[in-house]
């Protein structure tokens, strides 16, 4: 049963940290689409907030996908292929996140350098990402 729970957790906190991280390269979309200085401030506010508010279910997120591996136990996780392709694209995603970081403090710097375009391709690229690592947790083939 705490496995169940466990996997509940981590798929909320999953779910939510998506959530979160494909609505903030949109915000960024509308940031870069305006000269209103006041809107601008706005944005700045909003992006920073959610942010923020979405890290901690990314470290979340985290925890309890390791709980998982741990109670699943090594000789599933050495033996799950499609286990190691995941956590490849989980990476990923971290890295996206951290890297959506480092645009918020650009735009809270003034120096944004990307165009809108720029970030409706990169809210919408790990959408694709994250239908493969579901797919892989899901299917479990590889």
């Amino acid at each position: 049963m705490t496995l169940l729970w466990i996997k509940t957790l981590h798929i909320f906190f999953m779910v939510a940290w998506m959530a979160g991280i494909f609505y903030l390269p949109r915000l960024f979309v509308y940031h870069a689409s305006t000269t209103n200085i006041a809107v601008k401030e706005q944005f700045k506010i909003m992006e920073k907030r959610l942010w923020f508010f979405v890290t901690p279910f990314a470290f979340l997120t985290l925890i309890f996908g390791i709980w998982l591996i741990y109670l699943y136990g090594m000789a599933w996780f050495v033996a799950s292929t499609w286990l190691h392709i995941k956590l490849i694209l989980v990476l990923i995603i971290y890295i996206y996140h951290f890297y959506l970081f480092k645009l918020l403090k650009q735009f809270a710097d003034d120096k944004n350098v990307h165009s809108a375009r720029f970030y409706r391709f990169l809210n919408e690229a790990p959408v694709l990402i994250l239908l493969v690592i579901i797919s892989l947790a899901v299917v479990k083939y590889v």
